[in-house]
């Protein structure tokens, strides 16, 4: 197997909720041209699956929220595994993790919420059962309206109301070794709040800082202030065991009138001085000796997303491949080749140029 020569650190996100980006055979030089070796799925596209192999990229792939509560079933589980990871990991993929669901606990679907654990237990047995344990993490990726208390970090506590699912959930990720996956956006906390949110402490730009009044530690950025609050709140239920990684972060190049910062200049400073910091391995305040492990969000811009502009334009690239901002990123997208585009576009397609599960192909 080959592995991505001098690698970055940095993890991507390669969201495709988009009707004009390119094929995952383009995609997968795009990434190895940046030497990117770490990316995250929301599903576990065979296309991309397949055009990744024999690049040493490493896959975290995702069970979509509406497909969580039928997970419970072991034999749903189990088949789902058959399907989606066996074949891959034989043709000599790299899946290392699998997320059941995503901010499952942002919204009010109790359903999900109550389906969760039940269901990553299940998924985990299943990968026990075809001989993958220890192959494969389990985990979900938490978004941090989980977090009653974000600041200071040392008083980091989880929302009253999400703890009763989160004490077992954290037994369930050290009994497995799995990390938690936090998905950490500064920018919302600027836009929210632009007069009293330094610029420069969201953006890892110079500047003083915060002192933690319980521990005394400096926090020169926000980013690692969440992470740290996230540890805090881990270790107020009883766990000093388990790594938190932070499975997005990113900075919108573009949003509506009322999104303050949602700039190309910020969001370039934003990731680049984030790629700065991970490749000098650095961490957190309260965990120096732990590099910060982060996948950015994202790796196109996509152009289908619900919501304000900014959600269409967290990309790091344009679908064409040329970079939205220069953080030395200097992307290769091969030119299309027309016969191969249209044999990975027409995988699963019907007439209407979707896929069996809703999302557009790509027509080339």
């Amino acid at each position: 197997e080959v592995i991505v020569a001098d690698a970055l650190s940095i993890g991507v996100n390669y969201g495709q909720i988009a009707n004009n980006l390119p094929a995952p055979g383009r995609v997968s030089t795009l990434l190895r041209s940046i030497k990117i070796s770490k990316v995250k799925l929301y599903d576990a596209d065979p296309h991309v699956l397949r055009a990744f192999l024999g690049t040493g990229v490493e896959f975290v792939i995702g069970i979509g929220n509406e497909h969580v509560p039928a997970m419970v079933s072991s034999t749903v589980a189990q088949a789902w595994l058959q399907q989606h990871v066996v074949p891959h990991l034989h043709a000599g993929a790299r899946i290392t993790c699998i997320t059941v669901g995503n901010e499952a606990f942002k919204g009010n679907d109790t359903a999900l919420q109550a389906s969760l654990l039940p269901a990553m237990h299940s998924v985990h047995q299943a990968l026990g059962a075809l001989g993958l344990q220890g192959r494969v993490n389990v985990t979900t990726a938490h978004s941090l309206d989980i977090m009653g208390v974000s600041y200071p970090p040392s008083a980091g506590a989880f929302a009253p109301g999400a703890v009763p699912h989160l004490q077992p959930f954290l037994k369930f990720l050290s009994a497995t070794r799995a990390p938690f996956l936090i998905n950490c956006y500064p920018f919302f906390a600027y836009k929210d709040d632009p007069a009293r949110v330094p610029l420069d402490y969201v953006l890892f730009q110079p500047n003083a800082g915060v002192t933690d009044p319980n521990t005394g530690l400096n926090y020169d950025n926000m980013l690692y202030a969440q992470v740290d609050a996230v540890y805090s709140a881990i270790k107020a239920l009883g766990h000093t065991d388990v790594d938190v990684k932070v499975s997005e972060t990113g900075w919108p190049s573009r949003g509506d009138p009322d999104e303050v910062g949602a700039t190309p200049q910020h969001a370039g400073t934003y990731i680049g001085n984030l790629l700065r910091r991970i490749e000098m391995k650095q961490g957190t305040p309260l965990r120096p000796a732990v590099p910060i492990d982060v996948y950015v969000f994202a790796l196109f811009n996509e152009n289908l997303k619900p919501g304000p502009a900014s959600e269409r334009n967290y990309g790091l690239f344009y679908p064409d491949g040329t970079p939205v901002y220069n953080v030395g990123l200097r992307g290769y997208l091969p030119p299309m080749a027309d016969s191969q585009g249209a044999r990975q576009a027409g995988g699963s397609c019907d007439s209407t140029h979707r896929h069996r599960d809703g999302r557009f192909c790509l027509v080339l």
